[in-house]
């Protein structure tokens, strides 16, 4: 028994494609939409098959597309200077680290937000109900 498996794409289709995605991605998720849309506008078969892309890889749920690229392993071009890069390297990490920082941050505090507005709903919940008892 064989099994059969999709062709791959030819080599300079996955540079052109992967080009592409890089330049959208670096363009953020408002290049994807609009992509998108002009895709739908053009020539509808595109900008449907690009909306299934970006539900699928995630970009259309996702707070960022640039984070994803840094996370992927995508790794930067040398620029010949050891001490540079080096020092490229290091300013890099610590971005993502304060990124990685403030986005937790920003978390916790929709979570202590969530929580007051939950707290405040309950308190007017039960001064509402207290006051109906009262009345009957």
């Amino acid at each position: 028994m064989t099994t059969t498996t999709a062709p791959a794409l030819p080599a300079e289709a996955q540079g052109w494609f992967r080009k592409a995605e890089n330049w959208l991605d670096d363009r953020g998720k408002g290049a994807w939409i609009a992509a998108m849309v002009l895709g739908f506008i053009f020539f509808w078969p595109i900008g449907l098959a690009l909306l299934a892309y970006m539900i699928w890889s995630k970009r259309m749920f996702n707070g960022s597309c640039s984070s994803r690229r840094s996370q992927g392993g995508h790794k930067f071009r040398t620029s010949g200077n050891s001490a540079f890069d080096a020092y490229k390297a290091d300013t890099l990490r610590r971005l993502e680290d304060e990124q990685e920082a403030f986005e937790s941050f920003l978390n916790r505090l929709r979570e202590a937000k969530d929580k007051q507005e939950f707290d405040q709903f309950m308190e007017d919940r039960k001064k509402n109900a207290d006051g109906e008892d009262a009345a009957a």
